[in-house]
């Protein structure tokens, strides 16, 4: 097995953006990804005050996202984005743990050993 050690940088970030771009994708359950990596998708009470079809709305941008930068998404991973909502600025942010969720991924680039948490939340809240 490749661990993340045998990964030149540039690799493991495709690799890992690949894999955060799954799951985000997968979030809606309506358009299944195969082999999505495993994780939870959570949003803040902030977010949920924005009310259920805002929430929906957000999932949907977030599902879709595609405008990363460098600000954003400095290491290529693809784990974090700003999205503009109607005047509001609502993040997300996806976290590498490991299969408990207790502690980071040993080895980020191996979706065995890693579980995504995927976080919608205001500036606010961070």
């Amino acid at each position: 097995m490749t661990t993340t050690l045998d990964l030149d940088p540039v690799k493991e970030a495709e690799l890992i953006a690949g894999q955060n771009d799954a799951f985000r994708r997968s979030i809606l359950g309506t358009t299944p990804v195969a082999n999505a990596p495993q994780g939870q998708f959570v949003m803040t009470r902030g977010v949920a005050a924005l009310g259920p079809d805002a929430q929906l709305a957000l999932t949907r941008r977030v599902a879709s996202f595609d405008a990363f930068n460098a600000d954003s998404d400095p290491h290529g991973w693809h784990e974090m984005g700003v999205i503009d909502f109607d005047g509001t600025t609502v993040w997300f942010k996806v976290d590498l743990y490991d299969v408990d969720f207790m502690h980071g991924s040993p080895e980020p680039s191996d979706p065995e050993q890693t579980r995504r948490v995927l976080t919608l939340l205001l500036p606010s809240e961070y």
